[in-house]
């Protein structure tokens, strides 16, 4: 090392050239040893590194991406501004990532189609390498069209055959929760769900009747509302007006719809899980664990949805080419509202058969 001033004292910044000057190597020794590439000998290259920390050199991202035709970028849009849903997925595709040295840029479209191509245009401007879109819903969608990058669907799906769309198996997970409640001898099982304009809800639904036609059992009673408490505690009023014979089980569409019907069972002196079985769908720990008695719920394993991509998003910018819609076995949590041995915290997992 020479005993030149440090060049960040100059309040300038900090070049390659610098780096070259202080190690006593050529501007493209430096370079080569920067970017791991050339052949360089093991100590040259030791000293350049030691060099550019040294200084605080930053290498320049946007020419490294020029020169290796990757930004090592990945570019998500979300419509999901609660978080909820798109959230565990980020989280889980970004630490994936994070592993190969890839970076996220996040926009939120808000249902705003106009916003949602300024985001996808401001993307592109950053030379993404790939493009991941997730929402607050699995409902088909119009397909992105942006050319020569990749882009995955998760947790949403596209209008287009050729594109690939990762999704939990909401009817798998009917299933699951219906065949629990039929293994703890319930036979009148009622599904208590949302509107049946969103595919999930479709699914589930084919799920709940795969599972009763399996046992021997009947239609069982099917009713749709909103997304909310307020529609499990009126689903209640109706299930429990006195006329017919009334359910020993109910199957949610979602926690809220559970924790309302909990509440409505509760007030009406109904015991939870002694006289009415309850599983949810959805495992929103908010709900589930502060509910009375705790819910039994379907987990959609979002994180698991988050990884996934990251594998094949990964698989997909090294060329391989991927399409097709792939959905994800979801897993039964057991808790109090369907087993009242069960602890508050005591968790068992079920894979979708």
């Amino acid at each position: 090392m020479t005993d030149e001033p440090n060049p960040q004292s100059r309040n300038r910044r900090v070049t390659i050239r610098d780096v070259a000057r202080l190690a006593e190597v050529s501007i493209g020794t430096a370079s080569k040893a920067m970017n791991a590439g050339g052949r360089l000998r093991q100590e040259t290259r030791e000293k350049v590194m030691r060099v550019a920390k040294e200084i605080g050199y930053r290498p320049n991202d946007l020419a490294q991406s020029l020169h290796r035709s990757r930004s090592r970028t990945v570019g998500i849009l979300t419509n999901d501004s609660f978080g909820r849903f798109s959230f565990p997925i980020i989280q889980a595709l970004e630490e994936r990532l994070a592993d190969h040295g890839i970076a996220v840029f996040m926009c939120n479209a808000t249902d705003d189609p106009a916003r949602e191509r300024q985001h996808i245009d401001q993307l592109l401007g950053k030379r993404i390498d790939g493009l991941v879109v997730t929402a607050r819903r699995s409902d088909e969608r119009p397909a992105i069209l942006v050319g020569g990058i990749p882009v995955i669907y998760v947790f949403s799906q596209a209008d287009d055959p050729d594109a690939l769309c990762l999704l939990p198996d909401d009817e798998g997970g009917a299933v699951l929760a219906v065949e629990h409640l039929i293994g703890l001898g319930r036979r009148r099982i009622a599904h208590v769900t949302g509107p049946e304009r969103f595919e999930a809800v479709r699914l589930r639904h084919r799920g709940y009747q795969r599972a009763l036609e399996r046992a021997g059992l009947g239609g069982g009673h099917f009713l749709t509302g909103d997304w909310s408490e307020q529609w499990g505690r009126e689903a209640v009023a109706q299930l429990f007006s006195g006329k017919g014979e009334t359910p020993d089980a109910l199957f949610c569409g979602n926690d809220q719809i559970a924790r309302g019907a909990a509440e409505a069972l509760r007030d009406r002196g109904i015991a939870v899980p002694k006289d009415v079985a309850i599983v949810g769908f959805d495992n929103w720990l908010v709900m589930a664990e502060a509910a009375r008695p705790p819910l039994t719920s379907i987990d959609m394993n979002l994180p698991a949805l988050g990884r996934e991509a990251g594998e094949r998003l990964l698989a997909m910018i090294a060329g391989e080419r991927v399409t097709g819609v792939k959905r994800l076995p979801c897993t039964l949590v057991v808790r109090q509202s369907s087993d009242p041995d069960r602890s508050e915290n005591s968790r068992l997992e079920t894979k979708a058969k």
